[in-house]
This record gives C-alpha cells, structure tokens and sequence, in this order.
C-alpha cells in the first residue's frame, strides 16, 4: 500500500522545528491502547533499528493513556475511543487516526475449532447482559444447527480497566441491541451485568485461555498469538463472516474521515456484505504546543516513518494501513502542532 510523500514532508519540516529546542532527537514516551500494542512494538524495533531512537510505550488502556496525556507526562496518548472535538479544543490536544483493526469475540470451548460458531449481535448482547447463561441456549444453537454445544455455563470476560476496546464492543452492542442500549450503553467502563474483569487485552486474552467455558473480546492479533478460537459473526446485513482482511478493509471503506471534525469516526455495525462488524480505530493524541519539543518532534517522526514504512508490518499483524487519502488528512491536522 502506498502512502503520501506530502505528509512525510510536512511532518519532517515541523519535526525539525520542533527539535530546535535540543540537538539530540528525545526518546519517545507514550501511553494507553493495548488494541494498538502489538503494532506499535513492531514498528518500534524496526524504527529503534533503522534511526536509533526508542519508543517507551506503556500498554495500559485507553483510559490510562488519555489521562497520561492530559497529565503531561507522556509524548502521546493512544485511545481506541475517539476524544470529542470540544475536549480536543478545551485541553489544546490534536488527534489523528494511525491504523485501523478489528475485535474478535473468543471462546474456550472443547472441540469447537475457530470460527465454528457463530453470533449475531443481538445474542452477543444478551450473552454480555447474563440473559444467556449456558452455550447450548436455544439462540445459540438456532444459528449453529451443525455445532455441538455443550451443555455448560457461559463465563462472561470482559476488560477491568477503562478501554477504548470496551468502547467499541459497547457502541456495538449499542447499536444492535435496544436492550444493552438502554440499560448499560456505551463506555469505556460500563456497569458490567455479569462476568470477570482481566486488565488489557492481554489479561482478556489470557483469562479466556485458561477458562474453560468462557467467552471475551479481544484485538485480532491477541487471538491470533495466544492461538485463541474466534467466532464468526453475523453482520449488519445479515450475512456470516469471519475475521479476515478483506471483511475488516470492507468495513473500513465505510470510513468518511474526510467529513469528521477530530477524525471522531466509529467503525462498528459497517453496512455490506463482506464488512466486519467489529472494526475500530486507534488515535494518537498530541498536544498542539508541546513542553518536550524534542520528544513531540520525534514523536512526528516515527508516526510519519510508520505511515511510510510501516504498512506491511501493519497488514501482517491483520491490521489495515491508513489509506493514502486519510494520511493527508492528517497532514493538515498536524499543520495546527507549533513548529
């Protein structure tokens, strides 16, 4: 995929006026989104190899890292749940999208292989609200005739910390359930009904490895690297999918992020036939006149090296790149960060 050469320019011109203030090129720190860690830390080798300048970023949530910013003790935020333009303005904070990616709902279940079973919202929902307590529930076997489900207790997971992956997992039950809408909503820490709270996706991740019976949702690439079995889901149209590249790109071409003042844009519940249901964005947060001019400068940098750079190692992680048009985008956001 190819990425726009204007950005790489615009972001090297402000990243030199930035690092006027020091000779040396700062570290870089940065903090929140575990949906994001994976591929943060492979473009951070690879950016540590090719310039010699790290990045030190703590996985702890969205949550954490929006109130790291605002504390002013990181170089950037990362958050899953897009901050709101007012807050943007008040806290003097600019925001721009960096990848895309998807969240997958896993299970420990004997015998099911990945994507066997499969869930349509509505029963997800009820799952998340306790309504559904056992895997051979009449809603769940009508959808998986061919699956043999055990007659077992469901073990609810869900994040313990505030999450910009709850977020999105919340909007989507939002929107596709009147019920989770209106008695829990959307959040990045809601009033969880039922379940066990594990912080991170990582902590998700491995509650449900260890928790026979058990379901929670995760960024795709922890279930791909702790080999966990995903579900199908059934989407907006109605249609069976599974988490691959060309369902999670077909519901990021939904994306209008031309059109979005803070590039605030929620991928979940993307129309069409081929979309995954559970697609969502990390945005980084910097501040438009930055105290460490240095780290923010190499912060620009590294972002911009990973828009050059970095969408091969994006795509094999099953993230999607930021497509050419939404970089330049973000060239004109950046333009607003003093130089």
């Amino acid at each position: 995929m190819k990425f726009s050469t204007t950005l790489r320019a615009a972001i090297m011109a402000a990243s030199m006026g930035l690092a006027s203030a020091s000779a040396f090129a700062a570290d870089i720190t940065g903090a929140g989104s575990t949906f994001a860690y994976p591929i943060l830390s492979k473009w951070s080798e690879a950016y540590k190899t090719e310039t010699g300048n790290g990045l030190n970023y703590q996985s702890i949530g969205s949550g954490g890292g929006i109130k790291q910013i605002l504390a002013k003790t990181v170089t950037f935020g990362a958050t899953d749940a897009p901050m709101a333009v007012a807050d943007l303005e008040k806290n003097g904070l600019v925001q721009f999208p960096f990848i895309m990616g998807s969240i997958v709902t896993v299970v420990n279940l004997d015998g099911v292989k990945p994507g066997e079973i499969a869930l349509d919202g509505p029963t997800l929902a009820d799952i998340y609200l306790g309504k559904i307590k056992k895997w051979d529930d009449a809603a769940i076997k009508k959808q998986n005739a061919s699956v043999k489900l055990p007659s077992t207790d469901i073990v609810v997971v869900h994040r313990a910390d505030g999450s910009g992956t709850t977020f999105n997992f919340t909007n989507y039950l939002s929107k596709v359930s009147a019920d989770w809408k209106s008695k829990i909503g959307e959040s990045q820490t809601p009033e969880w009904p039922v379940g066990i709270g594990s912080k991170g996706n990582e902590g998700v991740a491995g509650s449900v490895a260890q928790t026979k019976g058990s379901i929670g949702y995760v960024e795709y690439a922890y279930a791909k690297q702790n080999k966990l079995t995903y579900t199908s889901m059934v989407n907006k149209d109605g249609k069976k999918v599974e988490p691959t590249m060309v369902a999670f790109q077909a519901a990021a071409a939904n994306a209008d992020w031309a059109h979005a003042p803070g590039f605030v844009v929620i991928l979940t519940d993307q129309p069409g036939a081929a979309s995954w249901p559970l697609t969502a964005s990390t945005f980084i947060l910097v501040y438009k006149d930055p105290v460490d001019k240095a780290a923010t400068a190499e912060a620009l940098k590294f972002f911009n090296w990973g828009f050059a750079k970095g969408g091969k190692m994006a795509e094999e992680l099953d993230y999607i790149p930021m497509p050419e048009a939404v970089v330049g985008l973000v060239n004109k956001a950046l333009a607003d960060v003093k130089k």
